[in-house]
């Protein structure tokens, strides 16, 4: 075994989040990783960026930090290959079984839905899913199969309580195939199960893969027995309830852009009108800052969380 992460999810927010802490670990003297990409669905726009996964790529780091303007970039080593799920599905199943000891999952909006076609008894017996958790099914069945080392899953949608949403569908999953006994307890017993939450804010794409990303990253993963991140880094928080970072990330991050949105619907301001140009209207910047300072910040205050808002 080695420290390889398995990574469902090619998107420019993983870039510039995961796979960004995973470089700077390995730099840091690290043993984790290295990284395999795998392009879980069939989206042919994504070709180019699967094929050029393997290669050094560029982030740059731009915003504020402490009040001040910061921007620098990164080049991140940090990704050994990509692998498309369907024609790489030999591939990838012998270095899911073999030699991986996390997944790490970012697979958009849906990427949790389960189509008919795979919730049958024939899931285990050849052929590549359809969805995202069938995938996992069979991949974990190959696992058990092949010996059975534990595995720690650390999925990123932004799904509440993601960990075991998406446990319950592999476990789903593996009732309706039928496997023989004892796969169904392995699942439980030793495939680790996190709930996580994640920010970063990805402002761009670079081409053919890399971004531009904020300086403010978090990846907060809630305690549980026998969970730990694949590395150490300043970003990654080990919490006992997630529920606070979820509160900071809805009511500031998000409360602002809802409020933005609604003003620049009301005003019927330019349909190009962007963030930046929003907050360069001393107007609107002073109206959304006098909001937090009233509201928001006093809120978190009263619940002991004043610093950290």
């Amino acid at each position: 075994m080695t420290g390889r992460i398995i990574q469902f999810g090619t998107s420019r927010f993983l870039q510039a989040h995961v796979d960004l802490f995973i470089h700077e670990a390995r730099q840091a003297g690290q043993a984790v990783g290295p990284i395999t990409v795998v392009q879980s669905s069939g989206a042919a726009d994504r070709a180019g960026r699967v094929a050029a996964f393997g290669q050094p790529y560029p982030v740059i780091i731009r915003g504020m930090q402490e009040g001040r303007p910061v921007e620098h970039t990164i080049t991140v080593t940090s990704i050994d290959r990509g692998l498309f799920a369907g024609p790489d599905w030999e591939t990838l199943t012998a270095l899911f079984a073999e030699e991986s000891e996390f997944v790490v999952s970012n697979t958009g909006d849906n990427g949790y839905d389960v189509p008919e076609a795979d919730r049958t008894s024939s899931l285990l017996e050849g052929g590549v899913p359809a969805s995202f958790p069938a995938k996992l099914t069979v991949l974990l069945w190959q696992r058990w199969r092949a010996g059975g080392h534990i595995m720690t899953v650390l999925p990123c949608e932004l799904v509440p309580q993601n960990g075991r949403v998406l446990r319950e569908l592999v476990l789903g999953l593996a009732r309706a195939a039928g496997p023989p006994a004892g796969f169904e307890d392995w699942l439980r017993s030793r495939v680790i199960w996190a709930v996580t939450l994640v920010d970063r804010i990805v402002s761009e794409p670079l081409d053919p893969i890399g971004a531009v990303a904020e300086p403010y990253a978090l990846w907060a993963i809630e305690r549980q027995p026998g969970v730990e991140p694949p590395c150490q880094h300043p970003s990654i928080v080990l919490a006992e309830d997630l529920e606070p970072f979820e509160r900071l990330k809805l009511h500031i991050l998000n409360l602002g852009h809802t409020v933005l949105a609604d003003l620049w619907r009301r005003q019927g301001r330019a349909p190009e009108e962007t963030v930046r140009a929003l907050l360069d209207d001393d107007t609107v910047r002073n109206w959304l800052e006098d909001l937090y300072r009233r509201e928001v910040v006093p809120g978190f205050a009263q619940r002991g969380m004043g610093s950290e808002a």
